[in-house]
């Protein structure tokens, strides 16, 4: 089996071991660095080539946002987790714009972290379900007020084939990424294995033309393919 290495970086050091402990748990994963601060992020990665880095968001000297900023600027195939207490829409938009893989609240459990480390490192995103309902919710009130939920800017996927490219089963798993549920969360309430659960968002991806789950639920609620519950 291929190791995935890991660097932590995050200033308390009790939370850090925990972090480690969960992960080195799994076989596939070895942490391969710690660090304490967002200035070291840079050299730790150029000496240790991590593929993935889990990162908190709020250090002294340098934050998580901008070290990873700072890093994928240097590294542009950086893959880059965030640890935080803020669910707020504002903090995720914007560690996401700098260049973060993922973000993750630090209330998660064993299972999401692990799921975010394997789905970051095999080159995707990952949203902690409740960010990614808060998202959603926020996305409904811009839609529902009649403002614009994506910057002028932006550039989002358009569908062009109706929803019945999804199969009766994807369906059900899109409207439970749209809910906010995990992998797991999804393949308890299904009664299929997460590797199933796994297999069915890839192929929502690739069907809705999409990067990530993030991007599927919010094209989703603009096609009216969910319900907002």
């Amino acid at each position: 089996m291929t190791k995935v290495n890991i660097v932590i970086i995050d200033d308390h050091q009790l939370f850090r071991e925990g972090v480690k402990r969960i992960l080195d748990f799994e076989p596939t994963f070895e942490v391969v660095a710690e660090g304490d601060d967002g200035d070291e992020a840079a050299r730790i990665v150029e000496h240790y080539h991590p593929d993935v880095v889990i990162m908190d968001i709020n250090m002294p000297n340098v934050n998580g946002v901008e070290a990873t900023k700072q890093l994928v600027e240097l590294y542009p195939e950086s893959k880059v987790i965030i640890l935080s207490i803020h669910d707020d829409e504002n903090y995720v938009t914007h560690a996401l714009k700098t260049g973060a893989r993922g973000y993750l609240l630090k209330e998660m459990d064993a299972d999401t972290l692990i799921e975010a480390v394997k789905v970051v490192a095999d080159g995707g995103s990952y949203l902690h379900p409740k960010v990614t309902h808060n998202l959603v919710n926020e996305f409904r009130r811009l839609a529902t007020s009649g403002v614009s939920a994506y910057p002028q800017h932006e550039v989002y996927p358009e569908i062009r084939r109706p929803l019945h490219i999804l199969t009766r089963r994807e369906c059900e798993v899109l409207q439970m990424l749209a809910d906010g549920k995990s992998n797991r969360g999804i393949g308890e309430s299904l009664f299929i294995s997460e590797k199933t659960v796994k297999n069915h968002v890839s192929n929502i991806l690739q069907k809705m033309n999409v990067n990530d789950r993030t991007q599927a639920v919010v094209v989703a609620i603009k096609n009216g393919w969910v319900e907002m519950r």
